[in-house]
């Protein structure tokens, strides 16, 4: 008898663990169901509230639920990538109707899924489906070289010391390229308009692997003091955790921060007194807008392009002058229209 109440206690305990994990596993009896429309969430290295990239899709995943679109909502956070086959196949072989995997190091393993799993409709945020449509998989991507460009010129017009920098994650993901590039373009285009030259400080953090690159805090901010000790007066913050550290130490050296993915005025408040604008692409909506697609039946595999843009001033909103922000407002009309190009190409060549 004794044994017996050790085994179930082994059981309570082993469930509050994957609760308090945020991973529990799926409810399947629900998800089979045809009645119960069912999402979940596979997060890249890195955790749903690193107030930047995983938690945009996330929020967005939990918007479908808000809207009553789906029943049931649930995610996975992946502690390694040799984890996303499995993470992903836990929700499948649940019988959810739509997993939204998150990052450009989940495509190969979305992929395979697609094709293990024919009746799942897979949305992979920043998978870019352009080389080989597959059948099952949208990729929700954007421009990201235009929200660099647009938080590069701001950064370039704000300085005063005429050097600013950018702390990114690897540019081996396209997407972290296109945002590094594009802040480097969106400088040059403004001093081009204002006849000024500035420094552009771009670090990539490709010296580790995936799971380091959007991780590391402590580099983060280590960069960005260097940046700012060679003159930057600017620092935008390109990856997870890891530009969360550089901007947050920009911010606190009283330099002008710049947040990525989302409005991090919002989610960093650490940051929130200099935090300038943010590059910002809309994956709230977009994710959300896919799993009613989903739903309804309308989505088609391929690429499905969200917008991209720049966060408001909030607290600096008088600091910046009239002529910036009409000169900010005119820019992002001209990327809109197609009339102002970037020039970054689409991956690292």
């Amino acid at each position: 008898m004794k044994k017996l109440y050790f085994v179930m206690a082994l059981l309570i305990i082993a469930s509050m663990v994957l609760t308090a994990c945020g991973a529990s596993a799926p409810s399947a009896p629900d998800c089979t169901k045809k009645e119960v429309f069912c999402v979940g969430l596979v997060s890249d290295v890195g955790k749903v509230n690193d107030k930047s990239f995983n938690q945009s899709a996330w929020e967005g995943v939990q918007k479908s639920k808000t809207d009553g679109v789906a029943d049931v909502v649930q995610f996975i956070e992946t502690a390694d990538a040799k984890d996303y086959a499995k993470n992903i196949s836990t929700f499948a072989d649940a019988g959810y109707d739509v997993i939204v995997t998150v990052g450009f190091g989940l495509g190969e393993a979305t992929a395979a899924a697609a094709k293990t799993y024919p009746n799942v409709k897979f949305i992979g945020v920043d998978q870019d489906q352009s080389a080989g449509t597959v059948p099952g998989v949208t990729g929700l991507v954007f421009p990201e070289d235009q929200a660099g460009f647009l938080v590069g010129a701001l950064a370039a017009m704000m300085s005063q010391s005429h050097v600013i920098g950018a702390v990114c994650g690897t540019d081996v993901v396209p997407a972290v390229w296109r945002y590094g590039e594009g802040y480097k373009a969106g400088a040059a285009y403004a001093d081009g308009m204002n006849k000024t030259t500035t420094e552009v400080q771009v670090v990539y953090h490709s010296d580790v692997g995936f799971d380091k690159t959007f991780t590391d805090p402590e580099w983060g901010a280590t960069t960005a003091k260097s940046m700012m000790d060679n003159g930057a007066d600017a620092v935008f913050g390109c990856g997870g955790l890891t530009g969360n550290g550089a901007i947050t130490a920009a911010a606190q050296a009283g330099k002008y921060a710049i947040g990525v993915d989302a409005d991090q005025f919002l989610t960093l408040p650490e940051a929130a007194p200099q935090m300038l604008s943010s590059a910002m692409k809309l994956i709230v909506p977009g994710v959300a807008q896919l799993i009613v697609s989903s739903k309804d039946g309308s989505i088609a595999a391929g690429n499905f392009v969200g917008t991209c843009g720049y966060a408001p001033y909030h607290d600096l909103d008088s600091k910046v002058p009239a002529e910036v922000k009409t000169a900010m407002e005119k820019l992002n009309a001209g990327i809109l229209d197609g009339s102002v190009k970037t020039g970054v190409s689409p991956a690292k060549p």
